[in-house]
């Protein structure tokens, strides 16, 4: 049995059948974050930045440069952004469908971030030209020989890792272990 600051209470094991909370105001509370985040700097450097030369942050290794995207990561699929679209949408429902089972505090920050990220991107496709679901997302963190992207996809990225940790960890979504992480703590 452990307390707060054991386990449990990192990995949100009381879960409900233990009369844990929900965690479902932090997904909301870190998805409306990093959404706000995400459109407030594109709204920022599509003001001060488009049209203009690349700012140098680190060298030629990391510039702001503002680059219209219709396609997905690594302007894969320009000429299917209604699929992004559509993707993004899903993407949200799901999230939002799985929050009533949703007791656990990592859980909750993952999707958060996945779910502030696929709106910031969303966003964009709906709104920015030309518009009709087929909107170009707005790119400006240049990394030399990677890519360009935007914060909404740091905030994607991010949370799919703490997906991936959540899951190694045996984690779920009701704040219980599963069976891989209750092997790999009994091993521990």
């Amino acid at each position: 049995m452990s307390g707060p600051s054991g386990a449990a209470g990192i990995s949100g094991e009381r879960g409900a059948s233990a009369g844990g909370r929900r965690r479902v105001l932090l997904l909301l509370a870190v998805a409306g974050l990093s959404y706000l985040i995400d459109l407030g700097s594109k709204l920022v450097v599509v003001a001060e930045l488009e049209n203009r030369p690349a700012v140098r942050v680190i060298g030629s290794w990391l510039e702001l440069r503002v680059m219209r995207n219709p396609g997905a990561a690594f302007s894969i699929g320009e000429t299917t952004t209604i699929v992004f679209t559509l993707i993004a949408t899903a993407v949200a429902v799901a999230i939002v469908r799985l929050a009533r089972k949703l007791y656990s505090t990592p859980w909750a920050i993952a999707l958060g971030l996945l779910l502030g990220g696929a709106l910031g991107n969303l966003t964009d496709r709906l709104f920015r030209s030309p518009g009709g679901l087929q909107g170009a997302v707005v790119d400006f963190i240049s990394v030399r020989g990677f890519s360009v992207m935007n914060l909404a996809d740091w905030a994607v990225f991010c949370g799919g890792v703490l997906i991936v940790f959540c899951t190694l960890r045996g984690w779920e979504l009701d704040g219980t272990r599963g069976q891989a992480g209750a092997r790999s703590a009994e091993a521990a």
